[in-house]
């Protein structure tokens, strides 16, 4: 059986170098890729989607969080289906909105408040864990949850040339120990 994965943990400074985060996801996601959101509210998901979709080279004016209609389509290099499962209670209603066939979908997926539903997810699939540190800071942890998963954050970690590692630890922070990428 493969060794799971270290999480990979970065700490983003601002909304621009999240969404910077998310342009850097959204250059090397392929077909299939499923991205769990999961963090409190104004945590940064959607900030973080908005980033992805301009990586996908689809219009990120567009990106609203998807609350309320539960689910948005962007199209780009490849289509994003943006999902938000905040109000949804039980495995039943999300059948009823077609959970299952957006995973049989052609694009990627990037699923807000994820841990809601967890079972109804792909086995394989990337959480990026946002949580608060300060007004304006936030902490981004990186599980992958599968040998695809694995695969794509050895590709994120490659588009952030200045994300820093620093040996065996998992902590960091934009002063010098690793450093978000403003691109």
């Amino acid at each position: 059986m493969a060794r799971p994965a270290r999480p990979r943990r970065l700490v983003l400074n601002s909304r621009r170098e999240t969404e910077s985060i998310g342009t850097a996801i959204g250059r090397v996601l392929c077909e299939g890729d499923v991205l769990a959101l999961i963090g409190d509210l104004g945590a940064g998901k959607t900030a973080l989607v908005h980033g992805i979709v301009s990586g996908l080279e689809a219009p990120p004016s567009s990106v609203t969080s998807p609350t309320f209609m539960l689910m948005h389509r962007y199209h780009g290099r490849l289509p994003l289906t943006h999902m938000d499962l905040y109000r949804l209670r039980s495995p039943e209603e999300a059948e009823a909105i077609g959970l299952a066939e957006v995973f049989a979908d052609d694009g990627v997926t990037a699923v807000e408040w994820a841990d809601r539903l967890p079972s109804l997810l792909p086995s394989d699939r990337l959480e990026i864990r946002l949580a608060h540190r300060t007004f304006t800071t936030r902490s981004v942890q990186f599980m992958p949850q599968g040998k695809r998963s694995r695969a794509l954050l050895a590709r994120i970690m490659t588009v952030l040339p200045s994300v820093k590692q620093r040996g065996q630890s998992q902590h960091s922070g934009l002063s010098g120990k690793r450093k978000a990428s403003p691109r």
